[in-house]
């Protein structure tokens, strides 16, 4: 056993979603959202490289002492796996876990809207799941890969970096494959991915204009793709995978996306207030014929009124989510005032509606 492990195991009891350890610090755990401190003895760069190196893969060692930042998996069978991240700072090594669950939950124990579920039976096209780092986006695509797994028979096929979900193969076939051990890269992957007979494509990361163009190539290609990406909304999401391309290309990238493009999911995390936990606020925009025909006409600006009005096809905006939430008591109004869209609608829930300064 790693001396770490007992760490994790406390990170578990704790209920933490990650575990923050830095040179010259006392180690902190993430806990709905909030730094905690761990009552223990501030950690010496010398000890914390030596109690890290424990658990590291050696190549990964070895790449870590070259580039000073590295990404790994770590399990701990039977309690959980860890997707860590090791960095050189200003004091010394510092490293982050993030708690990956053994256990995948279900659409319905996560409480998603039953739209969510039913992108698992797309015969293809490409499904974009975004939102803020640490906002749920993994836990939300391995819901829906799981979903495919128990009713699908067809070859799944995941690029993570690095691997954090583990499916098990049910009435599906599952291939995992980890960007730095079993590929060079995401776009590696994915050019190889068309030649491995896959029907779902699970790409952890589209954080390139190579990968974004090969995932929408393979959408259109007959493959089922999921993605995630770094954006907080379905426009700016639209926006992100267009602005990527070169002005002379967006034109014609529009025109694909368009094609391609089946739904954008972008969630925020909420702490609750009623129970223990957090919940995630979700943007729904499902790719009707109205959303491809603004996409196709740069009309991205105009997407929020087509989800508000597009409800029957189970589209909701982050505010309809938001006041959801609020009605049912389960967040703050505060929380719900810092994250929404329109302040003015979320203001009469506050007792006095603070000066935003960005707003003015």
């Amino acid at each position: 056993m790693a001396q770490i492990d007992a760490f994790f195991k406390l990170m578990n009891d704790e209920g933490a979603s990650d575990l923050h350890m830095v040179s010259g610090q006392q180690p902190v755990l993430r806990i709905r959202g909030d730094m905690e401190r761990v009552k223990f003895k501030k950690m010496e760069n010398d000890e914390l490289r030596g109690m890290l190196y424990e658990i590291c893969p050696e190549e990964k060692i070895k790449d870590f002492e070259e580039t000073g930042d590295i990404d790994f998996g770590y399990e701990i069978p039977g309690l959980a796996r860890y997707r860590c991240n090791f960095f050189q700072q200003k004091y010394g090594v510092g490293a982050v876990f993030r708690e990956i669950p053994s256990e995948i939950m279900t659409c319905e124990q996560l409480g998603l809207p039953p739209v969510i579920a039913r992108l698992a039976y797309l015969p293809k096209g490409l499904v974009l799941v975004t939102g803020p780092t640490g906002s749920g986006k993994s836990t939300t695509l391995a819901a829906i890969v799981d979903e495919c797994n128990k009713n699908r028979k067809d070859h799944i096929l995941t690029i993570e970096d690095p691997i954090e979900f583990v499916h098990r193969s049910q009435k599906a076939l599952i291939n995992h494959r980890e960007v730095g051990t079993h590929t060079k890269s995401f776009a590696a992957a994915l050019r190889g991915a068309l030649r491995e007979d896959p029907d779902i494509i699970m790409v952890g990361e589209m954080r390139d204009l190579e990968t974004i163009s090969l995932a929408m190539e393979a959408a259109m290609t007959g493959h089922l793709v999921f993605g995630t990406l770094h954006t907080i909304n379905a426009m700016k999401t639209v926006d992100r995978i267009i602005e990527i391309f070169p002005a002379n290309q967006q034109g014609q990238v529009r025109s694909t996306l368009a094609d391609a493009l089946r739904a954008v999911v972008s969630q925020t995390l909420f702490k609750r207030v009623d129970v223990k936990g957090r919940c995630a606020a979700l943007e729904i925009m499902i790719a009707t014929p109205a959303v491809r025909n603004l996409i196709r006409e740069g009309k991205t600006f105009q997407l929020l009124s087509v989800m508000q009005t597009g409800k029957k096809y189970g589209m909701q905006t982050l505010d309809d989510a938001i006041l959801h939430y609020l009605d049912k008591k389960m967040i703050s109004p505060d929380d719900a005032y810092s994250n929404c869209v329109e302040k003015a609608k979320f203001a009469k829930y506050l007792r006095k509606p603070p000066t935003d300064f960005t707003e003015v």
